[in-house]
């Protein structure tokens, strides 16, 4: 099990992720996780608002009024811990071990929304009167079908005509040590449930079938061989990958009759949904293959260009931890892709991410408090007075 490892003196940053760690808040389920939240957000001025839709919780809570509004994202959701046996501690009981805070949730995201809330508590209290308002957009609906949650407060902010001026989404975004890395855009995601169609017969009779494995093998190898656009700006070029793929009855004497096949594409905005669409619909068609295709777009490309959010990020890394980060867009889809729709500046910033997802899920301690002031010295660059920003470098 490893020794046990004393935390940090009156770690407060600690103690709430340990909290909000020992709430199983599997998706959609926030289990209590934002009535914390809103428990140490009120005496703080925020005026706290829950927005609920198809049983998924939402927290919205703001403090002032006056622009610029700066705003801290996450979600209290998290992925099943799996097989609970195969963890070394159990995966909702809060656990310190050779260095580390063990527990789903842990890097992916509780730990951040921890630091958030007390780098606010410590910045409130050193700039009573900051300038411009401060606000919280949490949800219960990111590991999930992300259809309840964070799009859904967006569509109510931009109903009711408040802006968002800077966006920090606290997902795990280090790659290897804490600040090396941050994100300043996402790719689209844009996803295919492609079927296509023969005709089922024995399989020692061909003439009297069609078999479309193979009628579908050469335009399969046009996509997989497909070069879809250059990338653009910080992003690699477009991918398209197909995830799974089925036929047939089971049975080593039967032509299937049709052959299911799910894929995807990671875009950048050197492309659009539209555009790619045309372009599988147009190579099924040259193959003449009888073919039924259902698409399903889940979020479109966005980018941040440099600007002052990203420097405030990075000069608030570069005080804490004497490294100069890097601008990536790569990693999967994120909620920053319904915030971007409505506020100019989105950065993600948070821990390692090596774990995420993982059994035996965790975030080193020594990460938890500069984490904290990473997120307090973004405030006060932004919000206490004018930053001396340390431009980051560029990495896809």
């Amino acid at each position: 099990m490893g020794a046990a490892v004393t935390p940090p003196a009156a770690s407060p940053t600690l103690a709430l992720a340990e909290e909000l760690i020992a709430l199983a808040s599997v998706t959609p389920h926030d289990q209590g996780c934002q009535r914390r939240l809103i428990e140490l957000l009120a005496p703080l001025g925020f005026a706290c608002e829950t927005i609920t839709s198809n049983g998924v919780t939402n927290l919205w809570a703001r403090k002032g009024t006056r622009a610029p509004l700066f705003v801290f994202a996450g979600h209290t959701d998290v992925v099943p811990p799996g097989p609970a046996g195969q963890w070394q501690s159990p995966p909702f009981v809060p656990t310190r071990r050779d260095g580390k805070l063990f527990g789903r949730g842990a890097a992916d995201m509780k730990t951040s929304i921890a630091a958030m809330l007390v780098a606010c508590q410590e910045f409130i209290a050193a700039h009573p009167a900051h300038r411009g308002s401060i606000a919280f957009l949490i949800t219960s609906d990111e590991e999930g079908p992300a259809v309840d949650g964070t799009a859904v407060v967006c569509a109510k902010l931009l109903a009711r005509g408040e802006t968002i001026d800077y966006c920090l989404v606290g997902e795990p975004t280090s790659a290897f040590i804490l600040g090396d890395m941050i994100k300043n855009g996402r790719r689209g995601s844009l996803s295919g449930h492609l079927v296509i169609n023969g005709i089922q017969g024995h399989i020692a009779y061909p003439h009297l079938a069609r078999n479309p494995i193979h009628q579908a093998a050469p335009a399969l190898a046009e996509l997989v061989a497909a070069q879809w656009d250059g990338g653009c700006c910080d992003y690699l070029p477009t991918s398209w990958q197909m995830s799974n793929i089925h036929a047939g009855t089971g049975a080593n004497n039967v032509i299937p009759g049709a052959l299911a096949i799910d894929f995807n594409f990671r875009f950048s905005t050197a492309s659009t949904a539209g555009a790619l669409q045309a372009r599988v619909h147009a190579i099924l068609d040259c193959h003449a293959l009888d073919y039924d295709l259902a698409w399903t777009l889940s979020g479109l490309p966005f980018l941040t260009p440099r600007g002052a959010l990203s420097g405030a990020v990075a000069a608030a890394i570069l005080a804490e931890t004497g490294i100069r980060t890097e601008l990536s867009t790569s990693g999967g889809t994120s909620d920053g892709r319904f915030i971007a729709q409505i506020c100019p500046q989105v950065i993600e910033f948070g821990p390692p991410n090596a774990s995420i997802h993982k059994i035996d899920e965790h975030i080193e301690v020594r990460f938890i408090d500069p984490l904290k002031n990473i997120y307090r010295r973004t405030l006060e660059n932004l919000l206490a007075h004018v930053p001396e920003c340390a431009q980051p470098r560029t990495r896809p």
